[in-house]
């Protein structure tokens, strides 16, 4: 009795709260440079729908034409490796109600071993801060983003996190066109994911981290609601 009584004070002086950390997707947007804009426009109206309705019913059917590298969205081994697994064969438990940990990283250098070394990553949401995020929607944003080097995924793969993300528009150096960061973690198995935003919203550690695709055959990228959950204790608790 006394036992459960601590839970629910402790539980009352606790306040879940979801955090957003995904952009929005909107018709015209352009994720990558020379990737496609994401098209979006009605099937059917609420006027059309009207005539296959009962008086005063009527709905909207929306179209969306895009590339799997819209907004923020992840990437699974299928994206890299032709016999990967793809997004109808992804584990629910690795991108989902995952322990984070977010490590500040750097926007004018390489993020590289040293960000991650003396960490415990084992089964975790490894998320990458670089503040990049703040250029979305500008030119900037496709100018040199920050990346993480070979040396860290390699680092980050025998450390076997669930999933490693970013805020930036690219885990690799752009320049590099051999795409080390996807060619290791996806080779482990490690899920990816890119354009995360509102980094800064969340702790370092003791937080839930959720990127759930829909399940499509023989596709490896696709966009996420991206979000955490944290804990913050109520006004008045100690």
């Amino acid at each position: 009795m006394t036992d459960h009584v601590s839970r629910v004070s402790l539980e009352d002086k606790l306040r879940k709260k979801l955090v957003d950390l995904s952009h929005t997707v909107e018709n015209g947007l352009v994720t990558y440079k020379g990737l496609p804009a994401a098209v979006i426009t009605e099937y059917m109206s609420r006027e059309e729908s009207r005539h296959h309705y009962a008086h005063g019913t009527e709905f909207q059917i929306g179209k969306i034409e895009m590339v799997g590298n819209t907004g923020t969205y992840l990437d699974v081994p299928f994206h890299r490796y032709h016999n990967g697994i793809d997004l109808s064969e992804l584990r629910l438990e690795s991108v989902a109600d995952l322990p984070g940990v977010c490590i500040s990283g750097r926007s004018d250098l390489p993020n590289d071993v040293d960000l991650f070394t003396g960490r415990d990553l084992a089964g975790k949401a490894v998320l990458v801060r670089t503040g990049w995020s703040r250029h979305w929607l500008t030119e900037r944003y496709f100018e040199n983003p920050p990346f993480l080097t070979r040396k860290s995924a390699e680092f980050l793969a025998d450390c076997k996190p669930a999933l490693v993300g970013i805020d930036s528009m690219n885990i690799d150096n752009i320049h590099d066109i051999s795409r080390p960061v996807h060619t290791v973690l996806l080779g482990a198995n490690i899920p990816i994911v890119e354009h995360l935003n509102n980094l800064e919203e969340i702790p370092v550690r003791d937080f839930r981290f959720f990127a759930v695709p829909i399940k499509v055959k023989s596709f490896g990228t696709f966009p996420v609601r991206a979000f955490a959950i944290i804990h913050e204790r109520t006004v008045g608790s100690s």
